[in-house]
């Protein structure tokens, strides 16, 4: 395997246990801390992708979960949608990250919708997103996830409602970075 194809992979986990440490899941500090020879020693100077997939608790409630997934596939059809579906549902998991090469397949697309009606949500990231953590750039302000507590101070407090909040896209990188669901709010620093 090339060194180029190593070193991706590493920086791709490394992004990915800081945005899972963010978003508030149980990342062990030595994930955290992982340099590229750790990185080695542990999955080999040829990673497979399959054994970089990472399950980590919630760190307020250990019985939620999350999966990240590495599809083996360019190009990430229905059959490993499902596949990951039926994982989830088997170890009782309702969300998942999974890790793109290239893209998903329209099919695959429309399968992910089938999946959040059943309650499984997968967010899809593409390798090149996660190259770089994005929240440590100098021109991305700190965000701050506001809990539903905080959120109704707020409101009380400017006398506002919900609506004359501004809005952040949903498809806004930092927003997808945190993991934001629509209704939530954020304080940006």
């Amino acid at each position: 395997m090339s060194s180029d194809k190593k070193t991706r992979l590493f920086r791709i986990r490394k992004t990915l246990s800081k945005m899972l440490n963010a978003r508030g899941y149980l990342v062990s500090q030595k994930e955290l801390d992982r340099d590229k020879d750790s990185f080695v020693e542990d999955f080999g100077d040829d990673p497979r992708r399959e054994n970089l997939t990472l399950m980590v608790p919630k760190r307020e409630d250990p019985s939620e979960n999350i999966f990240v997934f590495f599809p083996d596939e360019e190009k990430v059809g229905v059959k490993t949608i499902k596949e990951y579906a039926k994982r989830m549902k088997d170890e009782n998991v309702f969300r998942a990250v999974i890790v793109v090469q290239n893209s998903l397949t329209p099919f695959a697309k429309q399968s992910l919708l089938e999946c959040q009606a059943q309650k499984f949500y997968i967010e899809q990231f593409q390798e090149t997103e996660l190259l770089v953590n994005i929240t440590e750039h100098v021109l991305v302000p700190e965000h701050i996830l506001l809990s539903d507590d905080e959120k109704k101070t707020l409101l009380d407090r400017y006398k506002v409602k919900d609506t004359q909040l501004p809005r952040i896209q949903m498809h806004d990188p930092v927003a997808r970075y945190y993991g934001m669901r629509r209704g939530q709010g954020v304080r940006i620093i």
